[in-house]
């Protein structure tokens, strides 16, 4: 009896049961999306692009053909262009004036600063000054005495340039020298003449204060001037 019911129990159909899912709405949306962004050109057969961001003077980056640009979207890219054009040649006009203070007024011979460590050099080599200002290696040289003890702060030297009426070049520099033992003032005073290359000291000197002025270089004038008392802006020599 037991083997009669279970077999039938077995032989009994089973009810199929549906189930329903429900649609992801995220897929739903990014194929609308697909369907929306491409669509196929008939007379090609080729996929294009239905919408893209329009470009502007601010996120044109050139890769949308010159083309497929509206005229708005042309004189976007050409204004872009402009001012790119325009930022360059700036750039390499302040490269050329910043290379031409750095050669007139640092790395030209004549210029002043190479001047000045000319004058300087002289200083810490000679041994007159080395007894009164004290060790070469510890001098320092600088323009204006201010209050200001930060060295880039002070001027390099109080210079005066003047050409004169024979064409030539006048160079008259001073500026303060600080050693160990003493502090002092050097001047010069340099010509660099008509058909000459290089400046010649008329007078190099030192003074520092309680000891005779220490003379470097000490010249007498051109003979062209040597009749007649040499005046240099209004000083006698």
């Amino acid at each position: 009896m037991k083997l009669t019911t279970s077999t039938s129990a077995m032989l009994r159909p089973t009810r199929s049961v549906a189930v329903v899912v429900a649609p992801n709405p995220m897929r739903c949306i990014a194929r609308q999306r697909r369907s929306h962004a491409t669509h196929s050109d008939p007379a090609t057969g080729k996929t294009l692009s239905a919408a893209r961001r329009s470009v502007t003077p601010f996120n044109d980056d050139g890769h949308v053909p010159w083309k497929q640009l509206s005229g708005k979207e042309k004189t976007a890219r050409a204004t872009q262009q402009t001012f790119n054009f325009c930022f360059v040649i700036a750039g390499v006009v302040l490269t050329g004036a910043v290379a031409y203070f750095m050669w007139t007024d640092v790395f030209d011979p004549d210029s002043k600063t190479a001047q000045f460590n000319r004058a300087f050099d002289r200083i810490k080599k000679d041994a007159r000054c080395i007894e009164v200002l004290g060790d070469s290696k510890k001098m320092v040289a600088y323009g204006s005495n201010t209050n200001n003890h930060w060295r880039r702060a002070r001027h390099i030297a109080t210079t005066t340039e003047r050409t004169d009426e024979h064409g030539n070049q006048h160079l008259v520099m001073s500026f303060h020298v600080d050693g160990p033992l003493r502090d002092g003032v050097a001047q010069f005073w340099a010509v660099k003449q008509v058909g000459h290359s290089d400046y010649e000291y008329r007078y190099l000197m030192v003074d520092v204060e309680g000891h005779e002025r220490i003379y470097l270089e000490k010249t007498s004038s051109p003979k062209t001037s040597a009749k007649r008392q040499l005046s240099l802006f209004g000083v006698k020599w």
